[in-house]
């Protein structure tokens, strides 16, 4: 067939039905060499589905098309080719594949294409190879390509001086690099990678889902580091593989220094086991162990841990009143820990769940530094420092909602500190928290209006069974006997709960909102082992409360400018209920900590619980402001206050160190509540803050929190929070007061090198309680942090601990923290 050249008229249009594609990539694509070098989550990268032989695929030809757009193409023997130019290279489209080269050519008898020049192949999953010459078979199957150079989807860069691919499974790179990190500056100059791997050569073998390295040397800012003659990772089509996570060491003076190297071992795609051992070189190694199920409507996760060795610590071994720093005491024994939980959520209104938490030794976490030991991962959590062991069903609809639970706690809370040997700090006894079984929550609503209004019916039940004796604040002052009380019963108690609320919302011509209500509750307690100076063995007790009265909230809004609004809003309650009978031999269970907020100033029962309830006439009252600038820019204030027409003495709980005095932790014992003022501010989109305060009516503070956030620069930020309880007004050694103040922030000083600080101040003690400082590399790619931490908490066995940290995350090869709570 003679030589022929077909002029470009707008795209010209080449449709070869041969059955052939002009590229290779996903075999050679950098997405088959984007893996971690550590076993992580990766995405997998797209494939194509099996389509009809003339069936359109995504770039809407027939999968035996190709499409063109060249400069000239022509055809000699039975070599089809087309030429382009560097500033406009030839265009082909074919089985989902884009390619871009100044000269592509196809041999119709060995079904060969080559592609020469800037050659450029897009994959479907976007990842992008660049070469100088590519050559594959129509099949996508083998095919070569000479200084191979690819872009990953996830950022990530791949380069070879040769790429082969041998057969469909198997593909063979020559002098390669990998590096997760950009390897251009933002003005295009070359730039070289923080992280990066070379290697003589890597084979990815797609049967064994892995690749396999030979001569490998890692490297750091390009200076070598590390060499290892083999090494492997997992194909990036593997989601979760198994393999090493990114190790994590420190350095205190109890332990030494700590390594833990997390193994994960990957039995299913919904499956795995992770074992992190952690060596110390001064004490016992702990073994952590991880196990995760994923099934079809929930997912369990049961974790663990366990040593065998002597207790470490501070401690006073000659009794002379000092105590030597991190001695070895006790007999060698077991210690260990549990944390498990599991959550389902099959089809239909219902699901449940469960929690199993517990550790045989209460200063295990604190000895060991286990990290993420507190987690809320049920329906019910324990406060600081408390584990909840629990089973939960939870139904739900759009009207109702139904849950049951029991749980029991173990407290690590330490109740007497021991200020000579921290060791020897006595713990909460567990005997004195309760089993809570059952625990029943639920809600109803009807589908209309009932009376122009809404209609909501609410129950709870519970029963708590105690084996120790507990005092104050769960028993009032009157029920406390004198004179020891070891040996005595805990108080078991049983609550059953009804309530109605009907409420009605208005609106009046001129934007006044009425809501009048009316609140019907009963309660009924069973209590039982009160302190035998009652002479009662067990008593039921029924109380009531019928309430009514209305809310009235005015918005007012005024147009400032093009962006800007002021809204003002007043707002008040009147209720009136009959006297609340506040039985003293009901136990408080769950009405101890009360925070009075611009939400719960307004409820009808503004303790948390069911234990403590309000009666009487009372009015509330509080007004909104609210500034904005901007979409952006904004600044609220909230203040109220509430009025009662007697005095609750009820609500007064006796002093710990001087039981024979009462004081008001809650604000609403007096005539009139404390202050709320609550507010929130944004002045611009790099800076927030938030506050709120209850403030007693002579003008102290009686509790307060505070936080502002900031941003400068493109990578800086800090936080800085303030938190105080003044609730308590005598000192004591029993006195729980405090105030502190936290900061945590970075800096970059230079490049992508900055300082890292967080710090948490005890200004009730007057010291630091702990402290990190630290040096830090960032590059988005890289992130390291080297620094020294403090801690000074007293609950702390070993008392006051200091030593080395280092944080690792690496972009792609995974991260200095494994997601225990999250399986792909």
């Amino acid at each position: 067939m003679t030589n022929r050249r077909l002029p470009r008229t707008g795209a010209l249009r080449l449709r070869l039905l041969t059955g052939a594609a002009l590229v290779m990539v996903a075999p050679l694509s950098a997405a088959a060499l984007a893996a971690p070098a550590q076993a992580q989550n990766a995405p997998a990268p797209a494939a194509a589905a099996p389509v009809a032989r003339q069936s359109a695929g995504a770039d809407g030809l027939p999968p035996d098309a190709v499409f063109m757009d060249a400069d000239s193409a022509g055809r000699q023997g039975d070599v089809i080719s087309a030429q382009g130019s560097a500033e406009d290279r030839v265009l082909a489209r074919f089985q989902d594949h884009s390619l871009r080269a100044r000269d592509v050519a196809y041999d119709l008898r060995s079904r060969i294409a080559t592609a020469v020049g800037d050659a450029e192949l897009t994959a479907p999953d976007g990842s992008v190879v660049h070469a100088q010459r590519i050559e594959l078979d129509s099949d996508l199957k083998a095919g070569v390509a000479v200084d191979l150079a690819t872009r990953l989807s996830n950022g990530a860069s791949l380069m070879a001086a040769t790429a082969v691919r041998r057969s469909e499974t198997v593909s063979e790179l020559n002098r390669v690099i990998f590096t997760p990190c950009p390897i251009c500056a933002e003005d295009g100059a070359a730039r070289t990678p923080s992280v990066s791997i070379q290697a003589s050569k890597a084979v990815q073998n797609e049967e064994l889902r892995a690749i396999l390295y030979r001569d490998v040397v890692f490297r750091l800012g390009g200076v070598p580091i590390f060499y290892l003659p083999a090494f492997s990772h997992p194909d990036p089509t593997v989601d979760r593989a198994s393999g090493f996570l990114v190790p994590w060491g420190d350095y205190q003076a109890g332990r030494g220094v700590s390594l833990e190297i997390p193994y994960l071992h990957v039995i299913s795609p919904s499956e795995d086991v992770l074992v992190s051992p952690q060596f110390n070189t001064k004490v016992a190694p702990l073994l952590n162990l991880q196990w995760r199920k994923r099934f079809t409507d929930g997912m369990i996760v049961a974790r663990g841990g366990a040593t065998y060795g002597r207790s470490f610590g501070d401690f006073d071994l000659d009794g002379d009143g000092d105590a030597e720093s991190n001695v070895r005491f006790g007999d060698k024994t077991t210690r260990s820990y549990l944390l498990a939980y599991g959550a389902f959520d099959p089809d239909g209104p219902w699901r449940w769940g469960f929690t199993a938490e517990r550790v045989s030794d209460k200063t295990l976490f604190d000895r060991y530094d286990v990290r993420d030991s507190y987690q809320d991962n049920g329906l019910y959590y324990g406060d600081s420092r408390r584990l909840i062991s629990q089973i939960y069903a939870e139904r739900q609809t759009e009207r109702s909602y139904l849950s049951v639970a029991a749980f029991t706690m173990q407290s690590l809370r330490v109740a007497e500190i021991n200020p000579i040997t921290p060791a020897l700090n006595v713990f909460e006894d567990d005997n004195t928290l309760p089993l809570v079984a059952p625990l029943i929550e639920a809600r109803w609503e009807p589908e209309g209006p009932v009376l122009g209004g809404r209609l909501r019916l609410r129950g709870s039940a519970v029963a708590l069974t105690r084996d120790a004796y507990v005092g104050f604040p769960t028993l009032a002052p009157e029920l406390i006997p004198g004179g020891p009380t070891d040996g005595l019963p805990g108080v078991d108690s049983r609550r059953v709960t009804g309530q109605a609320e009907w409420r009605r919302a208005m609106i009046s011509p001129i934007g006044v909102r009425w809501e009048p209500f009316v609140d019907l509750r009963a309660d009924v307690y069973s209590v039982g082992d009160l302190p035998p100076a009652l002479g009662v063995e067990d008593e039921t007790y029924v109380r009531t409360r019928t309430s009514a009265g209305i809310d009235v909230s005015y918005p007012l809004y005024r147009r400032l400018g093009a962006a800007s609004d002021l809204i003002l809003e007043p707002m008040g309650q009147l209720s009136i209920s009959n006297k609340a009978d506040l039985d003293r031999r009901i136990p408080n269970e769950d009405s101890q900590i009360t925070e009075l907020d611009h939400l719960s100033l307004f409820r009808m029962d503004r303790f948390p619980g069911y234990d403590l309830l309000e009666g009487g006439l009372r009015f509330t009252a509080g007004a909104r402001a609210t500034l904005r600038w901007d979409e952006v820019r904004s600044a609220s204030l909230f203040i109220g206050r509430s009025m009662r027409a007697d005095d609750a003495d009820a609500y007064l709980t006796p002093i710990p160190d001087d039981p024979t005095r009462l004081y008001d932790p809650s604000g609403l014992a007096d005539r009139t509540s404390d202050w709320v003022v609550q507010g929130a501010f944004n002045p611009s989109d790099r800076m927030r803050g938030w506050f709120h305060a209850t403030i007693d009516g002579n003008g102290e503070v009686r509790r307060a929190e505070a936080t502002v956030d900031g941003r400068w620069g493109r990578r800086n930020l800090a936080s800085l929070n303030y938190i105080v309880d003044r609730s308590n007004p005598l000192a004591g050694p029993e006195n729980r007061n405090y105030e502190f103040v936290q900061l945590s922030g970075h800096q970059f000083l230079y490049g992508d090198w900055g300082v890292a600080v967080t710090g948490i101040a005890d200004l009730e003690r007057d010291i630091i309680t702990r402290s990190e400082v630290g040096l830090l590399f960032d590059d988005d790619c890289f992130r390291i942090e080297l620094g020294w931490r403090r801690d000074n908490t007293r609950v702390r066995p070993t008392g006051p601990a200091e030593g080395l940290y280092i944080r690792l995350n690496l972009a792609t090869f995974g991260g200095s923290g494994y997601d225990r709570n999250n399986m792909r």
